[in-house]
């Protein structure tokens, strides 16, 4: 609270006992603490200063009310002993060892560890110092439970939660789940602590005024003012998350803070911004907290999050596919493939079917067809509305739980399909290749390169069009005509720089050019 507006409000209760006074004090308290009224103010000016302190005092009811339950996050690494012992097949230090420069600008150089024959730290080799790292959090109840992002605590030995009031509380329990940057903190020795209250991120629109809250370069509770950008923004690195946009100031230390709106309600998790320089400029995203909700109850009641499963391969519908498919439009999920024995199997579900609906939510794209069957309830029916042959079609569906399997794509690297052929699988752009086989060696005569074997539907390449059964000839200038070699050639290559291909397809080479924006 301002101390102008402690000053005010005590001179309207000092005032209350006399209520032609009290009318009196109370003008000369807003006066004071908003500057006073000029006789001479034009009627125009008044009024328009009437309607922005009005504003000012919505933004300071907001930040206020929602303050208090805003936490700094600090979390702490210990020293690691850096090993020379590597990995052969790359991925990391042997043993599943943590890269000791994950989180600083060595990690991608040092990606198996120090190189042979180096050591780091201090006497004895120790290796490398302890690392830290400071972001934000919001307690959602009372008894010490602060939710804040994944990759604010990932890997962290010791997590110590700061409220506003400088109590300070160590964490004793943390869940995460990588998939949606979400995390849960508990705190132990806690009770009657400070809680935010959730909104609805369902009924923001765009242009709503919203407040970011957290601590930027450690500067402890910051508050910036914006509105809602962007709806539905998709980002690469995350894929389970519909993110909200916003032109709020989000720098480094706001990651798992709370965007609120002007009633003080949480209505998303401030998690990443789009930059050239690593600070703010002009666009944050924030997780919206619907689904913050579901994940969060989700980690508190079984520890891990568990999704729906429908078992098909989805993509967007370009206006090619939506005309040969008598689709008006580009509404709607493209069914790829339908798994053998998968609950869309058992429902009827088939290549080339259009899901416009699921459970009456509106299916716009695979993105928000993946996020309400994730979030629908296990084994219970629902109701698919698909369009097939340029007919309406409704189906019944009971989704299962997604299989662990599949939870996670994982890292990139070598793989064995269920064929027993060796692939490889690039993580970064969303797709795995294997060797030419005798079928690709009549579809593509005379050409060497791997076929793309999958493509993840949320991936970059899909979303570049590249499909299962396209020829891939070249990374950048490097020609490939085996797994191993494409390997070899993608890790020579930045994704963040734009990767080039050059795949061949029925009706001849096209250039593709895979960069995260």
């Amino acid at each position: 609270m301002s101390t102008n507006h402690r000053f005010a409000s005590s001179f309207r209760i000092r005032g209350s006992a006399c209520g032609g006074l009290a009318a009196l004090m109370t003008v000369v308290a807003v006066s004071f603490g908003h500057g006073s009224v000029s006789a001479d103010e034009p009627p125009a000016v008044a009024e328009a200063r009437s309607h922005a302190t009005a504003l000012s005092n919505a933004f300071r009811f907001a930040a206020e009310k929602a303050t208090p339950s805003v936490v700094v996050v600090r979390s702490e690494t210990k020293a690691r002993r850096v090993t020379a012992d590597r990995n052969p097949r790359g991925g990391g230090p042997r043993g599943g060892a943590e890269n000791p420069f994950k989180g600083t600008p060595f990690e991608d150089f040092f990606k198996d560890g120090m190189p042979e024959g180096f050591d780091f730290g201090g006497p004895g080799g120790q290796g490398m110092p302890r690392r830290s790292g400071v972001g934000s959090g919001v307690i959602v109840d009372p008894t010490g439970i602060v939710l804040t992002n994944n990759h604010v605590v990932e890997g962290a030995d010791t997590v110590t939660v700061e409220l506003s009031d400088g109590r300070k509380f160590k964490a004793r329990e943390i869940k995460t789940d990588p998939e949606s940057d979400l995390a849960v903190v508990r705190l132990e020795g806690t009770n009657d602590l400070p809680t935010a209250k959730l909104g609805d991120s369902d009924t923001l629109e765009i242009g709503d005024w919203v407040i970011a809250i957290g601590n930027p370069f450690e500067l402890e509770t910051t508050v910036s003012a914006g509105i809602i950008s962007g709806k539905g923004r998709e980002l690469g690195s995350i894929r389970r998350a519909k993110f909200l946009q916003t032109d709020a100031a989000i720098n480094p230390g706001n990651s798992g803070g709370p965007l609120v709106n002007l009633a003080g309600e949480v209505v998303g998790i401030n998690t990443a911004i789009a930059s050239n320089s690593g600070g703010y400029q002009g666009i944050g995203f924030a997780i919206p907290v619907n689904l913050a909700k579901w994940v969060s109850g989700q980690l508190i009641a079984k520890g891990a999050v568990e999704r729906g499963y429908l078992g098909v391969s989805i993509g967007p519908l370009d206006d090619e596919a939506a005309s040969k498919l008598g689709i008006a439009g580009k509404k709607g999920a493209l069914v790829t493939e339908v798994m053998e024995g998968s609950p869309a199997a058992a429902a009827g579900l088939q290549e080339l079917d259009v899901v416009t609906s699921f459970n009456g939510t509106p299916v716009d794209g695979p993105r928000s067809l993946q996020e309400v069957v994730e979030r629908s309830e296990i084994g219970k029916p629902h109701t698919v509305t698909i369009l097939r042959d340029g007919r309406l079609v409704t189906l019944k569906v009971s989704v299962k739980p997604l299989p662990e399997s599949l939870a996670s794509k994982g890292p990139s690297g070598p793989r064995l399909a269920p064929s027993g052929e060796n692939t490889f699988y690039s993580a970064d752009l969303g797709l795995e290749v294997r060797n030419k086989d005798a079928d690709a060696e009549k579809a593509y005569p005379g050409f060497e390169g791997v076929v793309v074997d999958r493509v993840d539907a949320e991936g970059l390449a899909a979303s570049r069009g590249v499909a299962p059964g396209m020829l891939v000839r070249r990374v950048g200038k490097t020609m490939v005509k085996s797994v191993s070699e494409f390997e070899k050639a993608i890790a020579g290559e930045k994704v963040e720089s734009g990767v080039m291909l050059l795949v061949r397809t029925p009706r001849g080479n096209q250039v593709v050019i895979l960069q995260k924006e």
